[in-house]
């Protein structure tokens, strides 16, 4: 049974941490009819999104390689105005700040202050309110070369926001990305890549205190699994929310979002969750 929790969990984490639809809701609904029972749900979280973060790597592998060459070549030959891959790697980096600083100094307070079903049920209804207005009135016209040192703060701050549950890390990242003027695929694109340093950062500072509980030691063949799981599912959400968005706007995802709200006020009045 732990098997199969670990498979279904990883795939679940690995599609909706990169569709825009919140992996925080789906957990929640996944808990109630799938406990997880291993030891130790810190070190099995954090083995789930470092499967996500191989993922992006995987996916993202010439990108990334591209412009961590660039950033460092940057301090060496200044050329952002002229060369599009500096560009995008400094507005990487500035863009990992606000999500980096705000997460490091207040994310205890926000998931004590939001951990509730209602906030998710809240947070879906409004991020799928938000998909149809920005596809209403936002004008999709530039792509990620063309984007400047205020959109990536402006995206970076939004990241931010996706502390609170239900809102979805690439969901809200992709609507600010469309409100400061950028293609579909580019908001999406840029998004992945600005999460790739949050993952990790948040990777890093829980594991520590999962080696020290010895999770890992005892668990790992049902981490490895939920690990791969994570990282496939992960993997192919990329690849299709990215060739999703070349041709097809995000009103899909919306209603989705809208109908997975109402299943959890539906749970919740009946007592199945709360």
């Amino acid at each position: 049974m732990e098997i199969i929790s670990s498979i279904v969990y990883g795939i679940v984490q690995g599609l909706a941490e990169f569709l825009p639809i919140s992996s925080s809701g789906h957990l929640v609904i996944l808990h109630s009819i799938l406990p997880l029972d291993i030891v130790s749900d810190l070190g099995f979280d954090v083995v789930l999104h470092f499967g996500t973060l191989f993922s992006l790597i995987v996916y993202f592998r010439s990108e990334i390689i591209r412009y961590i060459r660039a950033f460092f070549q940057s301090f060496v030959r200044w050329n952002i105005r002229g060369n599009a891959d500096q560009r995008i790697a400094w507005w990487i980096a500035i863009g990992t700040i606000p999500a980096a600083a705000i997460g490091f100094a207040v994310e205890g307070v926000i998931e004590s202050a939001f951990r509730s079903v209602w906030v998710v049920v809240a947070t879906l209804a409004i991020g799928g309110v938000l998909f149809l207005i920005v596809e209403k009135w936002a004008s999709h016209r530039r792509d990620l070369s063309e984007a400047g040192a205020g959109s990536a703060i402006w995206i970076g701050f939004a990241q931010a926001i996706a502390l609170i549950p239900g809102v979805s890390r690439s969901g809200i990242t992709i609507i600010a990305g469309l409100t400061a003027g950028l293609k579909r695929e580019a908001a999406a694109r840029f998004a992945f890549l600005l999460s790739m340093p949050i993952i990790l950062g948040a990777g890093i500072k829980k594991t520590a205190e999962m080696l020290q509980s010895g999770a890992v030691a005892e668990n790992w063949g049902i981490y490895a699994i939920g690990f791969l799981a994570s990282a496939i599912s992960g993997y192919l959400a990329v690849a299709y929310l990215l060739a999703f968005l070349r041709t097809k706007p995000l009103t899909v995802f919306a209603y989705y979002r809208f109908g997975l709200s109402a299943l959890l006020i539906l749970l919740l009045v009946i007592g199945v969750i709360e």
